[in-house]
């Protein structure tokens, strides 16, 4: 009985003990995995694309939801407010720029203790990409703290062959750039953007638009010796977004003009080369040699005065370019009389 009594009150010991144990391993290690996101990867959408190979909505939704829940620094009582006051697309054509004014409010008494920087990811529409050697030159220039695209940036594929791309980029948030009240930033954030070639439709353009950003602030406790980082997403409460949607009509063809322009371009290109085959014959007179020019007798003497040759170094009514194709094809060509040879530069 006594022994039976023993092994009970021993397991029960047992069970408190790895109960304790699991709880201190858990509150240790569950605030440093969101750190250890920061030190394996600069960019938020770094970590997102190493799990998946395209963009998803959904999908970036919940990488969010899991990975970025926003924790408090330390004992702070740290709930900053992010609002986006205004976004606009500046300049005509295929490549433009978008703006974000960005608002971010915050108390002032944890600025001083806090190393902020505020993060924008823009998930790009399709049919629209950031060059990433540009975001590359902006952050070399000071204009950004870091700035990059990912998924899909070859710069050559077109709309129907292209994956969404975003681009993330990062502002430091000193306390010399705070606003006249000094408990909120002001930021302008410009990011250049470039339309891809659109598909064909029935108006002549495409309509790309575009959805509100996702902000961040992270943020690192500067006194804590584990460097413990907090952010707060704009998936949370508190976050204002501009209602106004940003759209770019973005040109392309029409479809019912398919057939004229495949018709006229082929007349085109049948017009180009009758052109210069019936240039040859008229120049079939003329032939080159290792870099000089030759006349038959008759040429030289009725031809040369009045008839402006392409080879000739007076032939200014035609382009070089031409010219130099034209002596090629035409040095091709036979003569049937004695060249008297003229030395000239082709």
């Amino acid at each position: 009985m006594e022994y039976q009594g023993f092994r009970v009150l021993l397991h029960l010991r047992l069970g408190i003990m790895l109960t304790l144990l699991a709880g201190i391993t858990y509150c240790k290690h569950a605030p440093a995995s969101f750190s250890e996101l920061f030190r394996r990867h600069k960019y938020i959408t770094e970590a997102y694309f190493q799990k998946h190979e395209t963009l998803i909505d959904r999908a970036f939704q919940d990488f969010i939801s899991s990975e970025l829940s926003h924790v408090f620094c330390g004992k702070q009582n740290f709930m900053p407010k992010l609002s986006v006051m205004q976004r606009q697309l500046i300049g005509e054509g295929s490549h433009r720029r978008l703006t974000s004014s960005v608002k971010i409010e915050i108390q002032p008494e944890v600025i001083s203790s806090l190393s902020c920087e505020a993060i924008v990811i823009e998930r790009l529409p399709s049919g629209v990409f950031a060059d990433p050697f540009e975001l590359e030159h902006l952050t070399g220039r000071g204009v950004f703290s870091g700035a990059s695209a990912f998924g899909d940036t070859d710069l050559e594929l077109p709309t129907v062959r292209a994956n969404r791309s975003v681009v993330e980029v990062h502002v430091d948030l000193s306390p010399n750039s705070l606003s006249g009240n000094k408990n909120s930033w002001e930021l302008k954030i410009e990011i250049p953007l470039h339309a891809r070639y659109a598909p064909l439709g029935k108006h002549g353009y495409t309509r790309v638009e575009f959805e509100s950003p996702d902000l961040f602030v992270h943020c690192v406790d500067e006194g804590d010796t584990l460097n413990q980082s907090c952010i707060f997403s704009s998936t949370d409460e508190g976050v204002r977004t501009s209602p106004h949607a940003i759209v770019w009509e973005v040109p392309s063809g029409i479809v019912k003009h398919t057939k004229i322009v495949s018709v006229l371009t082929f007349i085109a290109a049948v017009v180009g080369a009758l052109s210069v085959f019936m240039a040859c014959i008229f120049y079939s007179e003329v032939s080159v040699y290792n870099g000089v020019l030759h006349l038959s007798p008759s040429v030289e003497h009725e031809s040369v005065p009045s008839l402006p040759m392409p080879c000739a170094p007076d032939s200014t009514h035609l382009p070089r370019v031409y010219m130099s194709f034209l002596c090629r094809i035409c040095s091709f060509l036979p003569t049937h009389h004695p060249p008297a040879v003229i030395p000239t530069e082709i």
